[in-house]
């Protein structure tokens, strides 16, 4: 019974990684797309510096 359970919590935590990691990727794809919006549609005529659309 108790290897039956062991058995059980192992499936279940490796599909909860298995959904965590594919789910971070889908993150990072929206990151990515939102950085590359970001960086081809820049504000024009800031009042200094060459118009970034962050503030690094």
């Amino acid at each position: 019974m108790a290897a039956v359970l062991l058995v059980l919590l192992l499936a279940a935590v490796l599909f909860g990684l298995g959904f965590l990691v594919k789910a971070l990727w889908w993150v990072a794809f929206f990151v990515f797309v939102g950085w590359l919006i970001g960086f081809i549609v820049r504000p024009v005529g800031r009042a200094r510096g060459r118009g970034h659309w962050y503030r690094w």
